[in-house]
């Protein structure tokens, strides 16, 4: 009889220590990329689709959250979600590049653990963010490339595959014309980027468990060039998680390499003790700009603080706090 008496308090014990734990409150912000948006140059129609397309995320992203599920669940979901539509540069939505074809680039960080996963230059993968994530889990790596990214894509369960002109879309098609237009017009137009890019998209998510992940995923810049490869799906550049904090980037992706802004944002709240927002600002509103770039950034924190700074005219974003108040943006007066 003593051994199970010894067992039903063994069991007691542990189901008290399982109620007693104490349950973070969950928090979840989003992006869909900075750049030169202009209200006057944005129709009624186009930013109620954009912010219905923001809130479809937030939902996705959410629903995770509400069900006790994981972070980084999350992210993927709301990344997904915003790869789906054609109003961002990500998924069906993303750029031409200067062949007029599509390349596209992704990543995911679990911050507790700090894995992570990316991939670049893959053109026929529809959510390159679901191969980061299986990067991540499914291999020895960090990063895979183009052809290989491609390879490893083939022998991994539930990612979709798609021609390259499932991506295509009229609006990039005129900005790729347009920007190849400039291109021939202006001799500086190869160098002089800024603003010229448009957009990526992103998610941060703090789950109930306390633990912090980002995804980030890109077409890149409008008529790149040589296989170039922005900060998206550079760890430490344009995504970055920790058991603190985390960031997803949105900008002239070679100034947030320079700058290693995701992860600068987050050692400035870990080794200096700066309050999220002040990290944030300080990089994206001093440090990016007086290195000659643009651009913003999502960033949370494990006390679901969230910053959302921006030197662009607008800025795409949502958020749902720890109260459970939500909102999507577009300009900054918003």
């Amino acid at each position: 009889m003593r051994p199970f008496i010894l067992l039903l308090m063994a069991m007691c014990s542990m189901t008290a220590t399982a109620q007693d734990r104490p349950v973070s409150p969950t928090a979840l912000v989003i992006h869909g990329g900075a750049g030169v948006i202009e209200r006057a140059d944005l129709g009624a129609d186009d930013e109620r689709a954009i912010r219905a397309a923001l809130d479809a995320a937030l939902d996705a992203g959410q629903a995770v959250l509400a069900r006790g599920g994981s972070a980084l669940d999350a992210v993927e979901a709301a990344v997904v979600a915003l790869e789906e539509s054609p109003r961002f540069n990500a998924g069906k939505g993303a750029v031409y590049n200067a062949q007029g074809g599509h390349e596209l680039d992704a990543s995911v960080m679990e911050g507790h653990t700090r894995r992570a996963g990316a991939v670049a230059g893959v053109t026929t993968v529809r959510n390159p963010i679901r191969l980061a994530r299986a990067v991540m889990e499914h291999s020895p790596h960090v990063m895979l490339i183009g052809e290989g990214a491609e390879a490893f894509a083939d022998a991994q369960p539930g990612i979709e595959r798609v021609p390259n002109d499932w991506f295509d879309t009229e609006t990039r098609h005129e900005q790729l014309k347009k920007a190849q237009q400039r291109e021939r017009d202006e001799a500086q137009a190869a160098l002089d980027l800024k603003g010229r890019y448009f957009g990526t998209v992103g998610a941060v998510a703090l789950d109930s468990q306390g633990h912090i992940a980002t995804a980030t995923s890109t077409g890149g810049m409008t008529n790149k060039k040589w296989g170039r490869v922005g900060d998206s799906p550079i760890v430490g550049a344009g995504t970055w998680a920790d058991d603190r904090c985390g960031v997803s980037g949105t900008g002239w992706g070679e100034f947030f390499i320079r700058g290693a802004v995701a992860h600068d944002i987050c050692a400035r709240v870990a080794y200096r003790g700066d309050t999220l927002q002040a990290a944030a600002d300080e990089v994206i509103l001093r440090v990016v700009p007086e290195l000659g770039g643009d651009g913003g950034a999502i960033a949370l924190d494990r006390d679901g603080n969230i910053a959302m700074p921006f030197n662009t005219s607008g800025m795409y974003r949502g958020w749902v706090k720890p109260d459970g108040s939500r909102g999507t943006a577009i300009f900054r007066e918003d």
